[in-house]
């Protein structure tokens, strides 16, 4: 069974690993593929508002991160940050995730959550994210420099999570 729950320090030693993974591969992430731990601790745990985790028997599968998309008259929308290690993808992980993390940003007063960087190479997650309702609203050209395609787009995603809040 597993079960998505906010992150203890100890969790970010099994988090590094999926991070460093994800991120030395430079085919999803905006973030310097060289980036070592301490630079991931602060970007995975200390920057954003919430770390979570999904886990099973003990080990970290998957992590999410929470936090206000931007400050001011903008800090009612939040974005959010998923990775999924590689032995555990495909078992709708990323989707738990994404839906409990959806759940909470309204319980910490988000009106609407938006992906700011979704590569347009990244199939799964921009069908996945369609799935849960997210509607590409933007689309940046050739803005990442992917290491096989070349310059691919960005999208740029949005959900309402409120009433209020259309999308």
């Amino acid at each position: 069974m597993i079960e998505i729950r906010q992150t203890t320090d100890a969790d970010f030693a099994q988090i590094w690993p999926i991070f460093h993974e994800i991120v030395a591969v430079g085919t999803t992430y905006a973030i310097d593929p060289d980036t070592d731990e301490t630079g991931a601790r602060r970007i995975w745990m200390d920057a954003p508002q919430e770390t979570w985790v999904a886990v099973e028997d003990g080990v970290v599968l998957g992590t999410y991160y929470i936090k206000a998309n931007q400050a001011g008259g903008g800090a009612h929308v939040c974005n959010c940050g998923y990775m999924v290690a590689s032995a555990a993808q495909g078992r709708g992980i990323a989707r738990a995730m994404c839906e409990q993390s959806q759940v909470r940003a309204v319980e910490l007063g988000f009106r609407a959550m938006q992906f700011n960087f979704v590569l347009a190479t990244n199939v799964g997650a921009i069908g996945l994210w369609k799935k849960l309702g997210f509607d590409e609203i933007g689309r940046l050209p050739q803005a990442f420099e992917h290491p096989s395609e070349g310059y691919v787009d960005a999208l740029v995603m949005f959900k309402g999570l409120t009433d209020g809040t259309s999308n």
